[in-house]
């Protein structure tokens, strides 16, 4: 089941960044449109990341072996991030807002994904 969660979530992130990106291409200007394509990519790295290390970290601990995940591969993870970022508005090839705005597509997924589930309560609360 969380597999699922997690496959919607995703498919819901790079939709949005498509979408966002698609439609910036013809009304922003171009530093707009490559921001939020930045941040959506990163946003994806970001929950791939995640995703992978939490579920390497529950099958060591279900299995008896310490934990190998640390702080420091959440801390490296947002230092890769901001590297990135960092490097791209320097070189005045995004637009800041746009790429933290890009970043968001993982709030515009759980806000479809929690939309998704509040309709099927309400739809098997009627059907009781």
């Amino acid at each position: 089941m969380h597999d699922s969660i997690n496959t919607r979530v995703f498919r819901t992130m790079v939709a949005t960044t498509a979408l966002a990106v698609a439609v910036a291409a013809f009304i922003a200007p171009w530093r707009v449109t490559s921001g939020l394509l930045l941040g959506g990519l990163l946003a994806l790295f970001s929950h791939s990341w995640l995703k992978n290390s939490a579920a390497a970290a529950i099958q060591l601990a279900s299995t008896g072996g310490k934990p190998q995940l640390r702080l420091a591969q959440f801390v490296l993870r947002y230092v890769v991030i901001a590297a990135v970022i960092f490097a791209a508005y320097k070189l005045d090839l995004v637009s800041l807002p746009a790429v933290l705005i890009g970043l968001s597509s993982f709030v515009v997924a759980l806000f479809v994904e929690a939309s998704r589930e509040f309709y099927f309560a309400i739809k098997q609360r009627e059907e009781i």
